[in-house]
């Protein structure tokens, strides 16, 4: 067993707290702690169902982006100090009870239910409970660590933190539009702090391959929570070949996400990603994995949403309708788009083929509208279906390399 200090495992920074090193990986304890936050990411489909409209999509939205940035926040975290061990295990065990909470009230985020507490209030508790629990870590182990930009890059942070929550606070008393605009500003004076703090340097990345799996993960994580989510399109419905036929071609919705991210896209960009230096690899990270896994997860949960509705309405005679619609072909367009936006970043190449698709579900949009709910999802299968096929036969070689790398 290897003593403290052993060279092979890093230096100790704290009690029983270590330095994470390029040949960890996700622990068990990170992958329950993201399991967490999926959860709480996907209950947003609960929410946008509840309000079905364009500001509920809005609502669901900046939930999931405000879900975002905590959960990537310890992705940093976990960078500094393994999630197993001391400090940072304890900070996570408290953040991982208050994400929980929060996954539970998100449904009441903007309309407190009758009884208990104010579900807005507990949200934003819970939000900043998590947030807190971060930065008071991670100010724990860079300080261990010797970090000398650590106290002015953690009192940024908690500037922005202590600036935003107000407006949190405000808005969930206040409701209705002031509270999505509220929201929507809390987030920007966050991400606000994020930017300055980024380009003021001392972010180093020591985990490459471990940060492009556990992004990876996270992906994995939420195209399930979301084909489960799904499911609650059928609740109350009786099983009829309409219903099992909606079902499967949800599952090969879902089937598609995964190709299109797992066969070439995650590998390429982790060995990109491992080949990189310095500063240009914390670029890549930050703007790769931080902002631009954003949209792709997004775009899964929207598009979980739009085939909860086609589920829901699965063997109707009338037309799918242009809300359904718009977030079906809309939510697949969002997650092509984020891959997109992360394959430009990664590589500096934009993907034909996926431009492609997304100008095919947009110019097919005002067809879905008209068509019948399974006639629209068979018809957004087609087109994953199509780009799957594509690229696997126009990247078999860059598989093959990457696999025997």
């Amino acid at each position: 067993m290897a003593e403290q200090g052993d060279p092979r495992r890093g230096p100790r920074l704290s009690g029983t707290t270590r330095p994470a090193g390029e040949s960890d990986r996700p622990t068990t304890f990170e992958l329950f702690f993201d399991l967490l936050f999926v959860f709480a990411a996907t209950r947003v489909t609960a929410l946008m169902a509840q309000e079905h409209g364009v500001h509920g999509l809005l609502q669901g939205l900046l939930l999931l982006a405000l879900l975002w940035w905590a959960w990537e926040g310890y992705t940093w975290l976990g960078d500094r100090g393994r999630a197993g061990d001391g400090v940072v295990r304890g900070g996570m065990a408290v953040a991982s009870a208050a994400v929980f909470a929060v996954a539970l009230a998100v449904p009441e985020a903007w309309r407190d239910a009758t009884g208990g507490l104010n579900g807005p209030l507990v949200v934003v508790g819970a939000y900043a409970l998590v947030r807190a629990v971060h930065l008071a870590v991670d100010g724990a182990v860079s300080g261990a660590e010797g970090d000398e930009g650590a106290p002015r890059r953690i009192a940024l942070s908690w500037g922005t933190l202590l600036a935003g929550v107000p407006l949190l606070v405000a808005g969930a008393l206040l409701g209705g539009w002031a509270q999505t605009v509220l929201f929507a500003g809390a987030l920007a004076v966050d991400r606000a702090g994020a930017h300055l703090t980024a380009r003021r340097g001392g972010l180093r990345v020591r985990d490459v391959a471990r940060r492009s799996e556990r992004h990876g993960l996270f992906v994995l994580l939420a195209l399930g929570e979301s084909a489960a989510a799904t499911a609650a399109g059928a609740a109350g419905r009786a099983v009829s070949v309409p219903l099992l036929a909606g079902a499967a071609l949800g599952i090969a919705v879902a089937v598609c996400l995964w190709w299109l991210y797992f066969d070439v896209v995650a590998p390429a960009a982790e060995h990109r990603l491992v080949r990189a230096l310095g500063a240009i690899r914390v670029k890549m990270v930050v703007e790769g994995y931080t902002y631009g896994h954003l949209p792709i997860v997004a775009g899964v949960v929207v598009t979980a949403f739009g085939v909860q509705g086609v589920l829901a309405h699965a063997g109707e005679g009338g037309a799918l309708g242009g809300f359904h619609a718009s977030v079906l072909y809309g939510g697949a367009a969002l997650y092509l788009g984020g891959h997109v936006l992360f394959g430009g970043l990664m590589h500096g190449v934009l993907s034909l083929p996926r431009l492609l698709a997304i100008g095919a579900l947009l110019a097919g949009l005002p067809v879905a509208i008209v068509l019948p709910p399974l006639a629209a999802l068979a018809g957004l299968t087609l087109v994953l279906v199509a780009l799957a096929a594509v690229e696997t036969a126009r990247y078999a070689e860059q598989r093959r390399d990457l696999r025997e790398a």
